[in-house]
């Protein structure tokens, strides 16, 4: 088994074993690896390349936002947010705009930095801190 096989397994195993939780921080992740690969595309006028990478992130966005459960006040503003990043990187790669893709960017590094926040304190709540008394 070559590395990127051995690679393409445990990616594939972590993705099979992973919490709901964690699913989510692999999409913020994920977003925010094509995002980058898109503005590193537009640096280098590769628009395919860009093409290619905003479009998945705009997948993730559009994924995110159809399993949100809109329920209160909270989940009507993290929808909203999600619908302007998205739109961001409808004129990022419109317009080849790094900027606009830089806006989607800081939303969905705010949402990620929250949700691993919930991560570790659920875990903590669920597993104890590990300390014993």
């Amino acid at each position: 088994m070559g590395a990127r096989t051995s690679a393409a397994a445990y990616q594939q195993n972590a993705f099979q074993t992973a919490s709901p939780g964690e699913l989510t921080l692999m999409l913020y992740n994920g977003c925010l690896k094509f995002i980058r690969l898109s503005v590193n595309a537009v640096e280098k006028n590769d628009y395919e390349a860009k093409n290619i990478n905003v479009t998945k992130a705009q997948k993730i966005i559009r994924e995110l936002m159809v399993t949100l459960r809109v329920e209160n006040e909270t989940t009507q503003q993290m929808l909203q947010l999600y619908d302007f990043a998205y739109d961001a990187l409808v004129r990022a790669n419109i317009n080849n705009d790094v900027n606009a893709l830089e806006e989607a960017a800081s939303i969905i590094t705010d949402f990620r930095d929250t949700w691993k926040e919930v991560i570790m304190i659920d875990r903590k709540q669920r597993h104890g801190s590990g300390v014993n008394r």
